[in-house]
C-alpha cells in the first residue's frame, strides 16, 4: 500500500431490512430474512414470484414534492442513504475545499421503474406522454450528478456500471482517488431499485437465475446450501463517506475503519457465468491482500458475494481455497443476500457496510437457511446466527455479469494510527 490512507467516516443504508443502517446491522445480527411473496410478480405470472423489496420508504421525507419529483425512485434511494451517511459523517458545517469533495455511485441496473413507466407513457399516449425530465431521471449518471448538487461535490463525480460488482467497484475507485491525492473526500456507494416492475425480474427469470422456492419465501435465499435453486432480487441503497486520514483527524471526524485496498479483475469468460476455476475472482481477492499489504493469515472475515445460485456458491469458495490455502478453514464468511436478496449494485455497498460494523461491533452476521451444507462448499459460512468475533481485516467480494470481480480490503485502524502528518 503506497500513498495517503483512507478512511471510512460515514454510514447509510437503506435496505429491505430497514431504512437506516442501525435497523439494517440489528436485523443482520438477528438472521431476519426480509424476502416475500410479492402480487406484482403474481400478476405476471412469473415462475418466481418473490423478492425482498424496500417497504414503506416515504420519499416525500427527502424533500420538497417538486425536488422528489425530479428525481426516479433509485435517485430517491441514493439520496436516502447518502442523507444518513453524510450526517453520520457530522459533515454539515465543515469548511473544506469541495473542489476535491467527490462522488462515485455504482448501479448495474439504473432506474427500471422509471424507464418502464416512460415506456408505457409512450405507447399509450405518444411522444407528448413523455415525462420531460425522463432523460435526467433515467440517464445512467442520474444518481451521482443527483448527489454532487446536493451536497455541493464539485471533485470527481462519476457512475460505475459493473453490474453486481457496481458498488464494490465505486469504493475501490474512490478509495484511490483518495489515496492519490485527487480527492480528500468522497461519497461512495451502489444503489438498486428493480422491483416497482416486473420487466427485469422478468428477464432474471427467464434465463432461470431466481429461486423459486415460492411457497416459502423467506427459505428461498440459501448461500452455499445443497438446496439452493438461485437467487432472490432485492433492492435498496448503501453510502460510505470516505476521506483521507489527515482530513479526517483535522475535522475531528469518528474513524470506523479503513479502506486498505482493492483488486478490479474480469473473469473474460462469458457473460453470465463465472470462469468455472474462479480465476477472475481469486486474483481480485489476491490484489485486494497485495494492495492493503496484508498476508492471507491476517484475515478473519469474509463478506461473501454468496449469491444462492448453484454455481456461484460453489466457485466463490473454489476461489477463496486458491488465495487462502491451507487458512481457508479458518476464515468466517457470511452471505448477507441470504436475508436481503441480491440487491444487485448496491449489494457489495451494503456488504461493506456490514463489514465495517463487524469490525466496530466484533461480530460477524449469519448466512442464514444454510440447512443442508452443499459438500462443495466446505467453509465456515457463520450457519444461522450471528457469532462474536473480533474482526481486524476483511474482505467483502463482489462478482458480476459481465465477468467483473471486485475484492475491497476493510481494516481496523487504532486511534493512536490517526494522527496527523507533520507540516
Amino acid at each position: 500500500m503506497t500513498g495517503r490512507r483512507v478512511v471510512v467516516t460515514g454510514l447509510g443504508c437503506l435496505s429491505p431490512a430497514g431504512h437506516d443502517v442501525k435497523t439494517t446491522w440489528d436485523a443482520f445480527l438477528a438472521g431476519h430474512s426480509a424476502v416475500e411473496s410479492l402480487e406484482s410478480l403474481k400478476r405476471d405470472r412469473l415462475a418466481c414470484t418473490i423478492g425482498a423489496p424496500v417497504r414503506g420508504f416515504d420519499p416525500a421525507k427527502l424533500g420538497s414534492r417538486q425536488d422528489v419529483d425530479r428525481m426516479g425512485k433509485s435517485s430517491q434511494f441514493a439520496l436516502a442513504a447518502a442523507l444518513e451517511a453524510f450526517r453520520d459523517a457530522r459533515i454539515e458545517g465543515t469548511a473544506g475545499d469541495r473542489t476535491r469533495w467527490g462522488c462515485i455511485i455504482g448501479t448495474g441496473i439504473g432506474d427500471a421503474e422509471e424507464s418502464f413507466q416512460q415506456v408505457q407513457n409512450y405507447v399509450a399516449k405518444g411522444p407528448r406522454g413523455i415525462h420531460p425530465l425522463y432523460v435526467t431521471k433515467v440517464m445512467p449518471n442520474a444518481q451521482s450528478g443527483m448527489l454532487s448538487v446536493e451536497f455541493g461535490l464539485s471533485g470527481p463525480v462519476f457512475t460505475i456500471a459493473a453490474a453486481c460488482a457496481s458498488g464494490g467497484s465505486a469504493i475501490a475507485q474512490a478509495q484511490r482517488l483518495i489515496r492519490h491525492g485527487e480527492a480528500d473526500l468522497m461519497l461512495a456507494g451502489g444503489v438498486e431499485q428493480v422491483l416497482g416492475c416486473s420487466m427485469h425480474p422478468a428477464s432474471f427469470d427467464a434465463v432461470r437465475a431466481l429461486s423459486r422456492r415460492n411457497a416459502e419465501p423467506t427459505l428461498a435465499s440459501r448461500p452455499f446450501d445443497r438446496d439452493r435453486d438461485g437467487f432472490v432480487m432485492g433492492e435498496g441503497a448503501g453510502m460510505l463517506v470516505l476521506e483521507d486520514l489527515d482530513h479526517a483527524v483535522r475535522r475531528g471526524a469518528r474513524i470506523y475503519a479503513e479502506i486498505a485496498g482493492a483488486g478490479i479483475t474480469s473473469d473474460a469468460f462469458h457473460q453470465v457465468a463465472p470462469n468455472p476455476t474462479g480465476d477472475g475472482a481469486a486474483r481480485a481477492m489476491a490484489l485486494a491482500l497485495a494492495d492493503a499489504g496484508w498476508t492471507p493469515q491476517e484475515v478473519q472475515h469474509i463478506n461473501a458475494h454468496g449469491t444462492s445460485t448453484p454455481l456461484n456458491d460453489r466457485i466463490e469458495t473454489l476461489a477463496i481455497h486458491k488465495v487462502f490455502g491451507t487458512h481457508a478453514p479458518r476464515l468466517a464468511v457470511s452471505a448477507i443476500k441470504s436475508m436481503i436478496g441480491h440487491t444487485i449494485g448496491a449489494s457489495a455497498a451494503i456488504a461493506a457496510i456490514a463489514t465495517v460494523l463487524s469490525i466496530q461491533d466484533e461480530k460477524v452476521p449469519p448466512t442464514i437457511n444454510l440447512d443442508h451444507p452443499d459438500p462443495d462448499c466446505d467453509l465456515d459460512y457463520v450457519p444461522h446466527r450471528a457469532r462474536a468475533l473480533r474482526v481486524d481485516r476483511g474482505l467483502v467480494n463482489a462478482f458480476g455479469f459481465g465477468g467483473h470481480c471486485v475484492s475491497v480490503a476493510i481494516g481496523r485502524i487504532s486511534l493512536a494510527m490517526a494522527v496527523p502528518q507533520a507540516g
